[in-house]
């Protein structure tokens, strides 16, 4: 692609100039190219000038005489240019010819060429940019596709044919040549090509394609250098393309090099919304680097863990979806990422664990933006997140209704849907206060999930080990007659309220989050997709509920109360993995993972000594509570 220029001048290099200039007839007539071009030009001077002059001293007489050549044509160009602006431009244009012809400091020449270059910016045209970029993983491909057979698989100019051309091919890992060379002038080649040269246009790429490859390539020699995130954004992007680096840090002198140089490496930041979920995390990982580099480690904890629960996890149904092993791989890395925030002494390990994040969350922007998402994949995230979130929520709800129709108490069924309506309007409630007018941080919710969760778990356990012996119906007569008229009058009633708005209220907004998360990833006519898949969600909803009422009506009382026992202790042990679960991610509890990584996200089982040992305490409980019930039947039979 781009040629360096840096080699001796030749024919090839002449013609190049006589095109640019000359051009023909009618584009010589547009102003706006013209000023583009003298840009090149004085771009050019600026970049290949050490390459000609040394201690007043000639080192190249072939690139010298460019530099004269160079200047030359810049003072004597064909261009109209508006009369004060015209002025001002050949008085710079023989300051830089004068500064040449007397074998100057490259300093003295950069210089001037730097005010050229800020006087024709002045006076160019706006640019038009796209408003996102590809994803690194694609412009990559296609860079290796039409560019590496020339400047190399990684843009040091040895590509398969590069010793056949003439002029060289750039070398992009060039980093003195890089902070003196603008984005748009490297924009500029690869749209137009370079006239006599192996560089030729590129304009069958579209606009977004073009200007991926250009800052893509134009960050290439910064990959090494030392490079700081701005903590404010305060650069334009029109400055950040038109710009060379050396002369951003004179025109936005609060700025030094090391933001620059960062700021090369991550244009995206420039194109992509800041409130998307990958760009959170992406954001909130380099604050933890930042903290952990200052030794915070408190911050940078917090940091990593907002990452994802801030961040990554409002994508984490859509992206399974599309690649459930690369969601797996994310959470894996941003767990072994807590973990190492918490340790001073393990800084290596820390920035490579960031890394190989910040590299995986590009694939999964990747495989997010490659291509708008499907209806397919919209309804498929859509049935997923309701079922997945209301099947628990239901199965409490349904088990505390059957329990009061088998107990002919229906006169406090209204407290069961006191409590489910409640929590849904509590759970919308919540999400418009976190939305307008009050900061949810995803800690908070994971606490809030996770003791609401607990504390279910701790109950739904309890009314599963009360109901174990009642399973004989003569048994659960006498209780009725003796005991349950008696309680629910006793404020029982608003217990079950309470556990049912617990239940539901946890499932409800993590499950308003999603949706609208999703909703955000989608366009306006793809909603119909989405509701498709809340739609189905319901019916299948609906239809366990059907199913299970239905079932629980026709049953024997003591089948009837063995399967509520069963189907209590099922909900607890899963809650309570789950519980364990979200108060680890908000770091309320330790994380201490098993040797052998796994997880069965529908059972609430995780690979980490903590939540496993819990959940082996009701497992056993509750084999011994389902051992007691089989005996219980064998001495009746």
């Amino acid at each position: 692609m781009f040629i360096n220029q840096t080699l001796p001048i030749s024919s090839l290099k002449w013609l190049l100039l006589l095109f640019l200039l000359s051009f023909n007839s009618a584009k010589s007539q547009n102003n706006d190219l013209g000023t583009r071009q003298l840009l090149q030009l004085a771009e050019y001077i600026g970049v290949d000038y050490s390459e000609a002059v040394s201690n007043g001293e000639v080192i190249n007489a072939e690139e010298y005489d460019e530099m004269q050549e160079f200047s030359g044509l810049l003072l004597n160009h064909k261009y109209e240019l508006p009369e004060s602006f015209s002025l001002q431009f050949k008085h710079l244009s023989q300051s830089l010819k004068s500064a040449i012809d007397t074998k100057q400091s490259t300093e003295a020449v950069r210089k001037i060429t730097t005010q050229l270059i800020t006087l024709l910016l002045s006076q160019s045209p706006e640019l038009s940019l796209p408003n996102k970029l590809l994803s690194t993983v694609e412009t990559a491909q296609l860079f290796q596709k039409h560019c590496s057979t020339c400047h190399g698989v990684s843009g040091e100019g040895d590509g398969l044919i590069a010793s056949e051309l003439t002029p060289a091919p750039t070398d992009f890992t060039d980093y003195e040549r890089a902070v003196n060379r603008s984005l748009m002038g490297m924009y500029d080649a690869i749209s137009e090509g370079i006239e006599g040269t192996a560089m030729s246009s590129f304009n069958q790429l579209n606009e977004q394609q073009r200007w991926s490859l250009t800052l893509f390539v134009g960050g290439i020699a910064f990959e090494s250098s030392e490079s700081l995130e701005p903590t404010k954004l305060n650069i334009t992007i029109k400055d950040f393309v038109s710009q060379t680096p050396s002369n951003l840090t004179n025109v936005y002198q609060n700025e030094n090099s090391r933001h620059i140089n960062w700021l090369r490496l991550n244009p995206q930041v420039f194109f992509e919304k800041t409130d998307t979920p990958i760009a959170i995390a992406r954001r909130h990982l380099n604050e933890a680097l930042i903290a952990y580099n200052n030794g915070d480690l408190e911050l940078a904890q917090s940091h990593t863990i907002a990452a994802y629960l801030d961040g990554f996890e409002q994508v984490e149904n859509t992206l399974d979806a599309r690649d459930s092993s690369l969601r797996k791989s994310i959470e894996i890395g941003m767990l072994a990422l807590r973990q190492s925030a918490a340790q001073s002494d393990n800084a290596e390990q820390f920035t490579a664990n960031l890394q190989e994040v910040l590299n995986q969350l590009e694939l999964a922007e990747g495989v997010l933006s490659a291509n708008v998402l499907t209806n397919s994949t919209l309804f498929s995230a859509s049935f997923i997140i309701l079922v997945r979130e209301g099947l628990e929520a239901i199965l409490v709800v349904l088990a505390l209704l059957t329990v009061l129709m088998r107990t002919d108490r229906h006169d406090a069924i209204r407290f069961v849907h006191l409590g489910w309506v409640t929590a849904l309007l509590a759970g919308i409630a919540t999400w418009w206060l976190a939305q307008y007018v009050i900061q949810i941080s995803g800690a908070n919710r994971e606490i809030m999930e996770g003791v609401a969760a607990l504390l279910a778990a701790v109950v739904l356990f309890y009314v599963g080990f009360w109901m174990h012996n009642k399973t004989q119906a003569k048994q659960w007569q006498m209780y009725i007659n003796q005991h349950v008229k008696r309680h629910l009058s006793q404020g029982t009633l608003w217990g079950i309220t309470g556990l049912t708005f617990i239940a539901v209220y946890r499932e409800v907004f993590e499950t308003v989050l999603f949706y609208q998360s999703l909703l955000t990833q989608s366009h306006p006519e793809q909603y119909l997709s989405i509701g498709g898949g809340f739609f189905f969600g319901v019916v299948l909803l609906v239809g366990i509920a059907w199913l299970m009422i239905r079932l629980s009506v026709k049953m024997p009382l003591s089948q009837f109360f063995a399967f509520t026992t069963y189907l209590m202790l099922m909900l607890s042990f899963i809650l309570a993995g789950k519980a364990v679960a979200a108060l680890q991610e908000a770091a309320l509890i330790k994380h201490s993972p098993l040797p052998i990584k796994f997880s069965f996200e529908w059972l609430g089982i995780y690979s980490t000594w903590e939540g496993v040992f819990l959940q082996s305490i009701i497992l056993l409980l509750s084999i011994m509570l389902v051992v007691r019930i089989i005996r219980l039947k064998k001495a009746v039979a």
